[in-house]
């Protein structure tokens, strides 16, 4: 709110007299991009704050008796999922901090979990909710779900599949 309030005080170099921001240019934001995000970032605090990640981390101990090489790839299939309905941003910010605690219990180092679940949680190609550039596009009315799905679900097998493969070798 504070950075908000301060585009209505900051002077704009380019028009003397005149703040970054004013109430007609406020008026024309796209108010459900900024809420979407928002909504993004405090449905992962609110799972953080309830206590949910500890209990989702300490629920997986059974992944302990599965190879790394099967972890990795899940992990990732997972956050891209998620990334999905809530803000790539906002999908990294809920799964990284469970991923660390499920590699403490996994015995594994943290990174290797963490790589795979934050790159996992960009790809954000197939609905408007995953990314603020995905949301815009959509907005503009030119692009269809059904197209972005077309386009989206072969890259975000293939960015998967390619994680899949990597993870191993880093």
């Amino acid at each position: 709110i504070l950075m908000a309030t301060l585009l209505f005080i900051i002077p704009n170099k380019k028009q003397k007299g005149e703040a970054l921001m004013d109430w007609n240019k406020c008026k024309k934001l796209q108010w459900s991009i900024i809420l979407l995000l928002g909504a993004g970032f405090a449905i992962a605090d609110g799972v953080r704050l309830s206590g949910l990640a500890d209990l989702l981390s300490r629920s997986l101990t059974f992944l302990q008796k599965v190879p790394y090489v099967g972890v990795a790839p899940a992990v990732c299939l997972i956050t891209s999922t998620m990334t999905e309905f809530a803000s790539n941003n906002a999908t990294a910010t809920l799964v990284l901090p469970l991923l660390i605690q499920l590699a403490s219990t996994l015995n594994v180092h943290p990174l290797l979990l963490m790589v795979p679940g934050g790159i996992g949680a960009q790809f954000a190609f197939l609905l408007p909710t995953g990314t603020p550039s995905n949301i815009i596009g959509f907005t503009t009315g030119h692009i269809e779900i059904k197209d972005m799905i077309r386009t989206g679900l072969p890259l975000k097998l293939a960015g998967i599949g390619a994680l899949a493969l990597l993870m191993p070798t880093l």
